[in-house]
């Protein structure tokens, strides 16, 4: 049977410590869940990736931007979706998933294209300058 901490001398583990040691964080009852003691390096939590910005736990957190110079990498005549930005590497699958993602102008576009994402006003006049067609959002 484990000895009880904390019961006086007579539980036959110390006195009024208890094989704590004495003060600090380790020595009281409730420990927090990202206690790592005395650390002078970066702790745990502070190494993990950080999602920048606010919305970034909201329901209604805005779509990834993409820029039309992106859009450069794909065969003329290939269509844009979520799923072929993520296996051309445009944008990762996790967040394309949970934010969704919106084509915006920025470079020019050289063949023509069909889009089924959602674009804005200035980007959809540059696919169908290009000869291309994009799907209203």
């Amino acid at each position: 049977m484990a000895k009880r901490l904390g019961r006086g001398y007579g539980s036959g583990k110390g006195g009024h410590t208890a094989g704590r040691g004495q003060k600090g964080q380790k020595s009281r009852t409730k420990i927090h869940i990202l206690f790592e003691g005395l650390k002078v390096k970066k702790s745990t939590l502070k190494r993990l990736p950080l999602l920048r910005g606010k919305g970034k736990l909201s329901a209604n957190a805005k779509p990834i931007p993409v820029k039309i110079n992106d859009l450069n990498k794909f065969k003329a005549g290939q269509k844009v979706n979520i799923t072929s930005l993520v296996e051309n590497n445009i944008v990762k699958a996790s967040e394309a998933k949970k934010f969704g993602v919106k084509i915006l102008s920025g470079g020019k576009l050289e063949k023509k294209l069909i889009v089924e994402v959602p674009v804005s006003k200035s980007a959809g006049e540059v696919i169908v300058k290009a000869g291309g067609k994009y799907v209203s959002n």
